[in-house]
């Protein structure tokens, strides 16, 4: 893997007024104290991470931040979707309020989007608002969840049902973590990256064509372009739709189909970027239905898919029914109309409410399974 260290750190700012914040990126940035130190609140920290995440990365967080007259705690929990749960939040709040940490404390995201969501929906509710960083350990939260204020935790019948917007403070991204990061986690960061070219950039989907093989391999440089990129459109969005009520919603491509799998098969099983991977081509192929994509859009969309080594096919123990049923409980949902992400053409997406009931039972129950 080729190193980016001797290049600068990269910065981008999400704008919303007096709660904008800015993005840091760059190798080995964990280490800096100049990209994190000034967006602590007070004293007080709170470092939330996992067991898989902390023997990696929790002792480099600490000495960053050793040193500068704080107080410092950490809450280690178990990894994995299925730990996304109220029960998880519970106990940071149980630390917090054990340590006795006042209202200018902060929390430090230190993990994937699991922790990075449910360290947002702790400093959301912990006494009305505390200030919380992003330190994203994954590549899909260092390109999505990490970006944007959404915060929250999973029900057994939907995902992500229960939350806050709460923006962080800064999101720091070191591209080095990236190094322990499993290959089938980096290809379910790639779903989220190959999105935004479907849905915003054209001739961003169109480098990714050619650099897949890099972005698996680390290259560095690859990686690097393809993280800010994703940032960049993730800000642009957020900047103009904070809460989701436009066009924030076409970030959800093949997510309302992706969200379904995740629900039905156990949190965890299908990872968050395969159930998206898999939703996107549901996507297309039901915008091709609709006259939108020809047969070759979404011949490419499926080789762009199978060369970051997502599936394309939906779970063989998962019938039409089963998707209907779990789509219905959708948060873009709205007077009980079915609310769904599809493209216009490859790199436009638009948000329609009119997709026929019947035709979709009919592409659900025809797609692919494996």
């Amino acid at each position: 893997m080729s190193s980016v260290s001797s290049l600068p750190v990269e910065s981008l700012n999400v704008s919303l007024g007096d709660r904008s914040y800015p993005i840091h990126v760059g190798a080995g940035i964990l280490s800096s104290r100049e990209h994190l130190l000034p967006y602590l609140a007070g004293r007080q920290v709170m470092i939330v991470t996992n067991e898989v995440i902390a023997p990696h990365y929790l002792a480099a967080l600490k000495e960053t931040l050793a040193g500068a007259e704080l107080e410092i705690r950490e809450v280690i929990l178990p990894d994995g979707e299925a730990t996304k749960s109220l029960a998880s939040v519970e106990r940071i709040w149980d630390a917090l309020l054990a340590a006795g940490f006042n209202r200018r404390c902060t929390l430090i995201a230190l993990g994937g989007g699991v922790i990075g969501d449910m360290t947002g929906y702790a400093a959301a509710s912990y006494q009305r608002g505390v200030a919380f960083i992003q330190i994203p350990t994954t590549l899909l939260a260092q390109v999505d969840s990490s970006v944007g204020g959404k915060t929250g935790v999973n029900h057994p019948r939907g995902k992500n049902m229960i939350g806050a917007f709460w923006q962080p403070r800064a999101v720091i991204v070191d591209t080095d973590t990236l190094r322990t990061l499993p290959a089938r986690e980096l290809s379910a960061g790639l779903a989220e990256v190959i999105k935004y070219g479907l849905i915003w950039d054209l001739s961003f989907l169109e480098w990714l064509e050619g650099e897949l093989a890099a972005l698996r391999a680390l290259e560095g440089a690859a990686i690097r372009h393809a993280i800010r990129r994703s940032c960049e459109i993730k800000a642009e969005v957020v900047a103009e739709d904070e809460t989701e009520q436009g066009v924030r919603a076409l970030l959800n491509l093949g997510h309302t189909f992706g969200h379904a799998i995740e629900a039905h098969q156990g949190y965890g099983n299908w990872l968050h970027g395969e159930a998206v991977g898999a939703g996107m081509m549901m996507a297309t192929r039901l915008s091709a239905e609709r006259g939108w994509l020809s047969e070759a859009d979404v011949e490419r969309v499926a080789e762009i898919l199978k060369a970051a080594d997502l599936p394309v096919t939906a779970p063989a123990n998962m019938s039409a029914d089963d998707f209907l049923d779990r789509m219905r409980l959708d948060k873009k949902n709205v007077d009980s109309r079915l609310r769904l992400i599809l493209l216009e053409t490859l790199g436009r997406a638009c948000i329609r409410d009119d997709t026929d009931t019947d035709r979709l039972g009919r592409l659900l129950t025809d797609f692919p399974r494996a």
